[in-house]
């Protein structure tokens, strides 16, 4: 879609899910058993033949860096176009930009070089299979200057200290953003807008001494603007919270929940890892749950998630826990209501009980 380029913004994204986002922002956080939660936004892009795709980061970015590399695993790898991984290197001395306008004002060459006349903007908080092709012709067809998406359920999983929702006229049009727990429509931090038209608000924004580009810049001018909004009806989560992200994955365990996410028959990419299949020994007990490839099962895992490479010995019982990569769960140990991040060990005859409200989390690297 030469017409749309992509900004992936993480700038205004709080790291809000604890010992998960101590040492990485919460783009590269793992979820569902192989992926990290920028990887949904970013096949979605993919999928909609977007080839121009900018990931604004401020802090913690290593890890993400790591994972998405030059954009190979998305076909990004690009001689022109692709994929650019935006952190902040800026220089220029007259600059008086604040916040997020910051990442704008900074990487104009990115929007000037780009051969696209449009801009999809979003995060990575939000995980769907959203249709980026189907939101971009609705935007064309109604004429209008930003198309807002968002998402009709009274009943989402969300923070509401930080979730938005739209105020939408009878017509469609988006006039206000509003933290009315009453209101069902969940802003999910994604929009169109013509190039010419960001640009312009940007230089607005900046020059009134405004942070927030959408919130400052676009809703405030909602009287002067034509701001339509686009209503998307399928999966969604909203990973803003350690309650959010461990209630959410726990529902990829329900048939419905796990085909509505990966059974699209669109691919859903990640970071390619070459790993042996996962190795169930006798005497092992594995009951609704899902697990990656490379993992090493001799003990009872039920309800659970586990990521690449988990080994778990004899005797062990995880139970209602999402194990990530690399872990070790020795002999004797019980997990109820756990999270472990990566490559803990937890050594023989230890027992860790949380809640399904508030999860027990151990941050990665640990020996316990």
């Amino acid at each position: 879609m030469n017409r749309l380029m992509g900004v992936i913004n993480l700038d205004a994204e709080q790291d809000l899910l604890g010992e998960l986002t101590y040492f990485r922002c919460g783009a590269a956080v793992p979820f569902g058993g192989r992926y990290r939660l920028i990887d949904f936004v970013l096949s979605n892009m993919v999928n909609a033949n977007m080839s121009e795709i900018a990931v604004f980061t401020r802090r913690k970015y290593r890890s993400l860096m790591d994972h998405l590399g030059n954009g190979k695993a998305w076909d990004l790898d690009h001689v022109k176009g692709g994929l650019f991984i935006l952190p902040p290197d800026w220089n220029d001395p007259t600059d008086i930009s604040k916040g997020e306008l910051q990442h704008y004002h900074n990487n104009r060459d990115f929007f000037a070089r780009g051969h696209a006349d449009h801009v999809l903007i979003t995060g990575s908080q939000h995980v769907s299979r959203i249709d980026f092709e189907e939101v971009f012709n609705h935007h064309l067809h109604t004429k209008a200057d930003v198309t807002v998406v968002y998402q009709h359920n009274p009943s989402i999983l969300s923070d509401n200290r930080f979730s938005k929702k739209l105020v939408i006229d009878e017509k469609g049009h988006a006039t206000a953003l509003s933290n009315d727990s009453d209101n069902p429509n969940h802003y999910m931090n994604t929009y169109v807008i013509k190039k010419d038209l960001l640009l312009d608000l940007v230089d607005s924004c900046i020059s009134r001494g405004k942070s927030f580009l959408f919130e400052e810049g676009i809703m405030t001018n909602a009287d002067r603007l034509h701001i339509t909004s686009y209503s998307y009806n399928g999966y969604l989560a909203v990973i803003d919270s350690l309650p959010s992200y461990y209630q959410e994955s726990m529902k990829l365990l329900s048939d419905q929940h796990f085909a509505q996410l990966f059974l699209s028959e669109k691919p859903l990419l990640t970071k390619i890892k070459n790993e042996p299949p996962t190795v169930y020994k006798k005497g092992s007990k594995v009951r609704n749950s899902l697990l990656a490839n490379g993992c090493v099962i001799e003990g009872e895992v039920t309800n659970s998630i586990l990521f690449r490479g988990v080994k778990v010995e004899s005797g062990a019982i995880i139970e209602n826990s999402i194990i990530m990569q690399r872990c070790i769960v020795e002999k004797g140990t019980v997990l109820r209501n756990v999270i472990l991040d990566k490559d803990i060990t937890l050594t023989s005859n230890k027992t860790l009980i949380g809640a399904y409200t508030q999860p027990y989390v151990v941050a990665k690297r640990k020996v316990i």
